[in-house]
């Protein structure tokens, strides 16, 4: 591997690591410690390192389609994986920050189906960058079900203190 290609792989896990630091900035804290939540909620310290797994496959994947085709040639990919990443970093400032899991569920709806449309722009560039996608879109998937679930449980007023 060139050194090019290098720097183009460590500004695609730079990229991630800005979105992951939107769900740094914003932890769930005690507002979301005093929701109803589904039995079936992982504990909080599995998410951690669960997203760090993922931005590192979400970083490379975009890396390869990059270096099939070069930024030129993956355009409409390329941007369909930004504003995934946007997304993405949007996600914790809405459900944490502003305290609304009715409005993040809407949110992780679009950033599935971006997720989705990134698996299929990638797909015919590079297999391999689309596939491993796969496990980010379980994981938002699950996301989405456990987002609805605590929506759900606490629909009445949640103190915002």
């Amino acid at each position: 591997m060139d050194i090019p290609s290098i720097l183009v792989l460590v500004g695609f896990v730079g990229a991630c690591s800005l979105a992951a630091r939107m769900g740094a900035a914003f932890r769930p804290g005690d507002w979301y410690e005093r929701l109803a939540k589904p039995s079936w909620r992982p504990p909080n310290w599995l998410f951690p390192p669960a997203w760090a797994v993922l931005y590192l496959t979400i970083a490379v994947s975009g890396w390869l389609v990059w270096r099939k085709v070069g930024f030129a040639g993956a355009v409409l990919p390329l941007a369909i994986y930004l504003v995934q990443l946007v997304l993405n970093a949007a996600w914790s400032p809405i459900f944490f920050g502003l305290r609304r899991p009715d409005l993040a569920f809407i949110e992780i709806i679009m950033l599935w189906l971006s997720i989705v449309a990134t698996i299929a722009a990638f797909h015919p560039i590079n297999a391999a960058a689309a596939w491993l996608l796969l496990p980010y879109l379980a994981w938002v998937t699950f996301a989405a079900a456990l987002n609805f679930a605590v929506w759900r449980l606490n629909r009445g007023p949640v103190s915002r203190s």
